[in-house]
């Protein structure tokens, strides 16, 4: 079919609906071209990608910088201290470390709340909606995209950042491989705190609209509230290990340090999946009827 501007509209990926009082329906936009578009959208901004790029840079740098000054004042722990390395786990604390992953969650909720924020505060969302009315399907092809992409993201700094920091310890004899007991589990678990930030920093952003509230609400979802209910009493317990830094600290827990309420690595797994899976359901349905 042919629309009046000579455009073939079924290539142009869109789907005819029915006969309205004999004149055809406006075209009704696949799934799969609203996903295009959101990736389109996505790399059209420079911005973007470069934040990704200075994210990856920072958080695999400090990771290395750790590494570094281990190799470079290796010669000054005693015997006990060099045979115990290993066994005590520091290699995999390095290799991403507490301070890393915060960073990391900070940036991608940041950039995750960027994608929707930024439309609200231009008020080209406008635009999106009055080009595709179906508003929660465009919402979950924003989330199709920042999942695919951060999640993507998230596997090459972890992947990176564990081999690299091995590599410079290896130098001293101190460095693990990836079939290390922890090892593998501490690189899928960094890798996959990237894409529940950035959902977690969309939903936020798809309800709050506002980048400082948005933000606000970042920093003390992700980073306060893992301070405040420390795991010394139950109830603070049950609430940190119901956070992603409490879920990401659970999987990359090396050693066997007693904790006073211990909690199964499954249960870590979960919390990341529901964290996901809740934050994709906020974003979409928050857009239904709304678009100020």
């Amino acid at each position: 079919m042919t629309d009046t501007a000579g455009v073939d509209s079924t290539a142009a990926g869109t789907v005819a609906g029915p006969a309205v009082g004999g004149q055809v329906a406006e075209p009704r936009a696949r799934f799969r071209d609203l996903v295009a578009a959101e990736w389109t959208k996505w790399w059209s901004l420079r911005s973007s990608g470069w934040a990704l790029v200075a994210t990856a840079l920072t958080v695999v740098g400090f990771n290395v910088g750790m590494a570094y000054d281990t190799y470079r004042y290796w010669s000054e722990r005693d015997t006990a201290s060099r045979a115990d390395f290993v066994r005590d786990g520091i290699p995999l604390s390095i290799a991403f470390s507490t301070d890393a992953a915060m960073l990391l969650m900070l940036a991608l909720s940041a950039i995750g709340a960027s994608v929707i924020v930024g439309e609200y505060r231009t008020g080209s969302i406008r635009t999106t909606f009055a080009a595709v009315p179906a508003r929660r399907p465009v919402m979950a092809a924003k989330v199709c995209v920042v999942a695919a992409v951060t999640t993507v993201f998230g596997a090459v700094v972890s992947a990176a950042s564990f081999g690299l920091t091995q590599a410079v310890l290896s130098g001293r004899g101190a460095g693990v491989a990836i079939d290390h007991p922890g090892a593998l589990r501490l690189v899928v678990a960094s890798a996959l705190l990237a894409p529940v930030s950035a959902l977690v920093g969309l939903a936020l952003g798809a309800v709050l609209r506002h980048s400082a509230a948005t933000m606000t609400a970042n920093v003390v979802v992700l980073l306060l509230l893992p301070l405040i209910f420390s795991a010394d009493r139950h109830w603070a317990a049950v609430v940190d290990h119901a956070l992603p830094a409490g879920a990401w600290n659970r999987l990359t827990a090396v050693g066997h340090q007693p904790v006073a309420h211990p909690w199964t690595a499954g249960g870590a797994w979960t919390v990341y999946a529901v964290w996901a899976v809740a934050a994709a359901v906020v974003a979409v349905a928050s857009v239904h009827r709304r678009d100020q």
